[in-house]
């Protein structure tokens, strides 16, 4: 399940990667599934301050923004970072687009109103130092929504394979459980709210295509063999 991050079997990430993802019928299936997932956690965002922590080519920055969200997104590639902005240009969008870290947004504390962060901590070299900034940055009564990539499903196994066979994206990748999510979590001391999972399916196009209506049911019953999974946290006020 390569997501906002298009990251292919070999880990091969980009602007050109994101493009190539979605014009496949896995791909574009399976950006869906995570993409309303996400939204769905965010809630309403009508008049929020909102930051996409890891924003990529700014899809879903410009869709938090297209509900009428202020938006920031910060991504460490300025190739992607300039697809973006041209992306929130082209649509009118207010979003502002950065270069920057996860491990060091460049915000002052209790900024923003709602942070997403979808498919970054799994290459974060600290995921526990990373949520605590994206907690740092979000306001009393604020909602954090993490998205990350399963441990257990048929993606993680076979991205391991690519791991062992010398690529260095899947090799450093860490996969997490929905058990893992909910540590990271509460370590800030953000309550745990909702957790789901999503994209079952093998990463077959046609499976996708038969297996996608079932997603939503399989994600309300359990994480285990999701290949993606979202968590809410929340800011105690």
């Amino acid at each position: 399940m390569q997501s906002r991050n298009a990251r292919g079997a070999a880990g091969v990430v980009g602007p050109a990667a994101y493009a190539a993802w979605r014009a496949t019928v896995l791909g574009s299936i399976t950006e869906s599934i995570e993409q309303r997932l996400i939204l769905e956690l965010a809630g309403e965002v009508r008049g929020l301050r909102a930051l996409d922590a890891g924003s990529g080519d700014g899809t879903l920055a410009c869709l938090i923004a297209e509900r009428g969200a202020e938006v920031v997104g910060i991504d460490v590639d300025p190739a992607m970072v300039a697809v973006a902005r041209v992306r929130a240009a082209k649509a009118g969008l207010n979003v502002t687009l950065l270069e920057g870290r996860l491990e060091r947004l460049p915000f002052g504390d209790e900024t923003f109103d709602l942070v997403v962060a979808v498919t970054v901590l799994c290459f974060a070299p600290d995921g526990g130092a990373a949520v605590r900034e994206l907690a740092r940055v979000l306001k009393p009564g604020g909602r954090l929504v993490i998205g990350e990539l399963g441990r257990w499903s048929s993606w993680a196994a076979r991205r391991r394979i690519c791991g062992w066979l010398g690529s260095q994206t899947w090799a450093a990748a860490h996969f997490r459980t929905g058990g893992d999510l909910k540590a990271l979590v509460a370590q800030t001391g953000l309550y745990v709210g909702a957790i789901q999972g999503a994209v079952y399916y093998p990463p077959v196009g046609v499976l996708a295509r038969v297996l996608a209506p079932t997603d939503g049911w399989l994600g309300r019953l359990t994480t285990f063999g999701a290949a993606f999974i979202a968590i809410v946290g929340i800011k105690r006020v």
